[in-house]
């Protein structure tokens, strides 16, 4: 029997999403990973944007977890396999702390991972202390860590808050409400790592305050036990497929890069902005992003148009999610009405809104098996064509996606956590 391994880990939650916690998350890695230690963080729920904050943090890939989309042996395997190379693991949570089915603090009682509690104390003063006690003792069986105050305004203020609490919980520190600690957002959520050119001084300087009110304690070693899933075979041996990545389709699930490669798969990347033609591939994949914010980059490659329409015509696969979709439509118009022309190989043309327009988990059966995402947009869709299948939620949430096949081309605005299914998704991306 494989053996169980311990390792040092903290769930970071809050009463309510907008608390800081991704900005808490990534100076904790940061703090560590600068004092020579193997961190590995993951991000609950279906998320892409938070996770490159906190993979440039850490230095290593950031993976999702959550009870439903990822299953709960699913991530077991992926607790015990950082547990057994890392010094500190660290989950961001999302939402708040109780809030969804399942929640943040669910995922935190199934594997024992004491819950760090962030709490935005910037217009708080002694209601902090009851606030961090309610966190603590909502759910009796909920393993519980500690506080840490975010957007303190003084080194008084998070005085004040500390000595609000009761003896029964521990400190963590103070991150200050400070311009340069703060992570920029738009409609989507944060701004990509990438985009951020000061991204590394903004992680240094919270990674700073936070040495600085509390230093780099590490938390208790929990016991990750091993997982009993076997590995699936060589599905995709040798299919050469391609991947979208760049600025404009960068939503991608470590975890589904990971499983292509474990079913033989070798990935090409390429760019649907920059580059004049795909590499040599059998099969494409077009993931999320914002092809809205690159719409005339991405209309004016005419080149690439050409190279993926020959592919689609010569029947070769195509998985397109989200913003991958929306490249493959007649037409896109942003929110300042902005409009262009795009393949034309899915007839139809979206529109950008000003709110958000589906959010929720999906699951899905198609032809090839039952498949679990998520979708989440800010776009409305107007296509004629019927629907292969269309998704449903497990929490009540309205949204139910529709999934598109056109030949071997299949879309949709779920994004799909492949290993939710991986016969189901070789079935889709093989030659």
């Amino acid at each position: 029997m494989t053996e169980s391994h311990a390792c040092p880990a903290l769930l970071i939650a809050a009463p309510a999403s907008g608390q800081g916690k991704t900005t808490v998350t990534a100076a904790l890695a940061r703090l560590h990973a600068r004092a020579g230690r193997r961190v590995r963080v993951f991000k609950c729920g279906p998320d892409f944007l938070d996770p490159m904050i906190l993979a440039r943090a850490s230095g290593n890939p950031v993976y999702q977890l959550d009870l439903w989309m990822v299953g709960e042996e699913e991530c077991r395997r992926l607790l015990w396999e950082a547990a057994r190379a890392a010094d500190l693991i660290l989950i961001e949570g999302v939402m708040g702390l109780f809030d969804g089915a399942p929640s943040a603090a669910d995922l935190a009682r199934r594997f024992g991972v004491p819950v760090l509690g962030v709490i935005d104390g910037a217009a708080m003063a002694q209601t902090f202390g009851a606030l961090a006690h309610g966190l603590a003792t909502f759910q009796a069986d909920l393993p519980f860590a500690g506080v840490l105050a975010n957007r303190t305004g003084s080194l008084r203020h998070g005085d004040i808050l500390r000595d609000s609490l009761p003896s029964s919980i521990n400190w963590y520190g103070a991150l200050p409400r400070d311009a340069a600690i703060e992570l920029p957002s738009r409609h989507l959520g944060l701004v990509q790592a990438e985009e951020l050119a000061d991204l590394d001084a903004r992680l240094d300087a919270a990674a700073d305050a936070l040495q600085a009110s509390a230093g780099d304690v590490l938390p208790r070693p929990v016991v990750f036990s091993a997982p009993v899933t076997e590995a699936p075979g060589l599905l995709l041996n040798g299919v050469r497929i391609g991947v979208a990545r760049d600025r404009a389709f960068a939503f991608l699930y470590q975890a589904n890069l990971d499983l292509l490669r474990q079913l033989g798969a070798d990935l090409r990347f390429f760019s649907a902005l920059d580059d004049e033609a795909l590499p040599e591939v059998d099969s494409l994949y077009l993931p999320g992003g914002y092809p809205e914010l690159h719409l005339q980059q991405l209309a004016a490659n005419r080149s690439m148009h050409t190279a993926i329409r020959a592919h689609q015509h010569a029947g070769k696969p195509i998985l397109a999610e989200c913003g991958g979709m929306l490249y493959l439509l007649e037409r896109l118009t942003d929110k300042q009405g902005d409009s262009a022309e795009l393949l034309g190989l899915l007839p139809g043309r979206a529109v950008m809104q000003g709110r958000m327009a589906a959010l929720g988990l999906q699951q899905v059966s198609l032809p090839e098996g039952e498949l679990r995402g998520h979708t989440y947009h800010h776009s409305r869709l107007d296509c004629a064509l019927p629907p292969l299948a269309v998704g449903r939620s497990p929490n009540q949430r309205p949204a139910a996606e529709a999934v598109f096949r056109i030949g071997r081309l299949t879309a949709s605005y779920i994004h799909f956590y492949m290993p939710s299914n991986p016969c189901a998704v070789a079935e889709i991306l093989r030659p």
